[in-house]
């Protein structure tokens, strides 16, 4: 188990000065065609303090071999092209040709007393949260545009509107979970836990100690002790890169633990996350299910709670929806078919779905 809480203070102590480029980056998110496509995306926070961390190093090496028997192949099923093109002219040129929705009107962060969980929806699949005193953030976008694909509302709350962060988790090297011009914008020498292969993706950012976890691999920050879950996905960021390590992330406190799934289809491996620890909160995926590529890499909100049935989890908020449109679903139908199983399944008190920008307390 890697310990990171001695590393913090060695990190803002070397902080130094770093101008950080803010140079185009592939798209590769599931929709097969665009996973070439060049973006930039400055991902503008509200006159934010400006970037001066001094980079930290990785700790953990990774292996370009890396094989996981949960990996799902890039290669798209028949019909691709047919799908595409659908995906194109019904989801993706509508979107980009409606106005962008006004961001929700939000007064502040409510703050978690010691014995409960905090979680803060930001869009997508990124969350702040707070738990045994310690604030992280997972997976935070803040990008208007991947490519072509546009974010359907403007954000509810940017990284200036956050309280001090602690902590940094990313689940995979995918441009919508790891969104470079996000991470530079809360970069400031803290710790940042990534999968195995991750690290280099993110060493320039202005982080302090960078560590890489393979499945099931554990790191300790104060009382907290962070897992890395299994996940049926893929990570590469482009097409070549496939060793790069997914998955999610047990968080666990002295008396609470939250769960962060990831992306991931529906496998039996949550089964097992579950016999694992005892979780309060579980942040599952919900939309982009109706992938154009065909691959079986999101699961449906039907499978979500099948899911969240496995895992034994006390309660329930979806993510991944209603903000890039990349299945070909419509962009709310996730969050209605959640809420009316979740009402079949007498689940209504057990699954919360938030507005962006909203807090739930546990």
């Amino acid at each position: 188990m890697v310990n990171l809480a001695s590393a913090v203070t060695t990190a803002k102590r070397n902080e130094a000065k770093t101008v950080l480029s803010q140079a185009p980056q592939a798209l590769s998110i599931p929709s097969y065609w665009e996973i070439a496509i060049m973006i930039h995306d400055s991902a503008p926070d509200q006159e934010g303090p400006a970037l001066i961390s001094r980079p930290g190093r990785m700790r953990i090496p990774f292996t370009r071999g890396l094989k996981h028997e949960n990996h799902v192949g890039l290669l798209p099923t028949e019909g691709w092209r047919k799908r595409n093109l659908q995906f194109i002219g019904d989801i993706l040129i509508p979107t980009i040709l409606a106005p962008r929705k006004p961001k929700r009107e939000i007064n502040g962060v409510p703050l978690a007393q010691s014995d409960q969980i905090g979680v803060t929806w930001l869009g997508h699949a990124g969350f702040f949260g707070q738990i045994a005193g310690v604030n992280l953030i997972i997976d935070p976008n803040w990008a208007l545009w991947h490519g072509p694909v546009k974010r359907i509302r403007h954000p509810s709350l940017w990284a200036s509107d956050l309280p001090p962060l602690d902590l940094v988790l990313i689940t995979h090297a995918h441009f919508d979970h790891l969104h470079l011009p996000s991470l530079r914008r809360i970069a400031r020498g803290q710790p940042i836990i990534v999968p195995q292969g991750v690290g280099s993706v993110v060493k320039r950012c202005g982080f302090g100690q960078i560590v890489e976890l393979e499945t099931w691999g554990q790191a300790q920050f104060k009382d907290l002790k962070m897992t890395l879950t299994p996940a049926r996905h893929w990570g590469a960021r482009m097409i070549h890169d496939t060793h790069r390590g997914f998955g999610g992330y047990l968080i666990e406190g002295p008396e609470r633990t939250l769960f962060h799934c990831g992306d991931s289809s529906m496998f039996e491996g949550f089964q097992e996350i579950g016999q694992r620890a005892r979780i309060d909160v579980a942040l599952m995926p919900i939309g982009a299910y109706d992938a154009p590529s065909g691959r079986p890499v999101h699961m449906n909100p039907e499978e979500a709670l099948d899911a969240f049935a496995m895992l034994g989890a006390d309660y329930m908020i979806p993510m991944h929806h209603e903000t890039f449109p990349l299945g070909s679903e419509p962009i709310h139908e996730p969050a209605e078919r959640l809420a009316y199983e979740a009402a079949q399944r007498h689940l209504e008190d057990r699954v919360r779905i938030l507005h962006e920008g909203e807090t739930a307390l546990f």
